[in-house]
């Protein structure tokens, strides 16, 4: 399952973005408990052509509104 694909799923909105360094950044948002099932699939499953060595979240923060519609690829 792809991504995109998997954040619709849970209900999650936000963005991903292949880096020139071979790794990907991004943003999701949602409720917390599905923020947490996104974390957990984006560490320990992924894209089908993905390969985790390791995963980092940072800049964890409580929002009053999603910022987003839905969840893109941003190139």
């Amino acid at each position: 399952m792809m991504i995109i694909d998997e954040a619709r799923k849970l209900g999650v909105v936000g963005w991903v973005k292949n880096t020139r360094q071979g790794t990907v950044t991004g943003q999701v948002q949602g409720p917390e408990e599905k923020v947490i099932s996104m974390k957990s699939w984006l560490s320990k499953v992924g894209s089908p052509s993905s390969r985790i060595d390791r995963t980092n979240f940072s800049n964890e923060n409580e929002i009053s509104k999603l910022q987003y519609n839905g969840f893109s690829t941003r190139y």
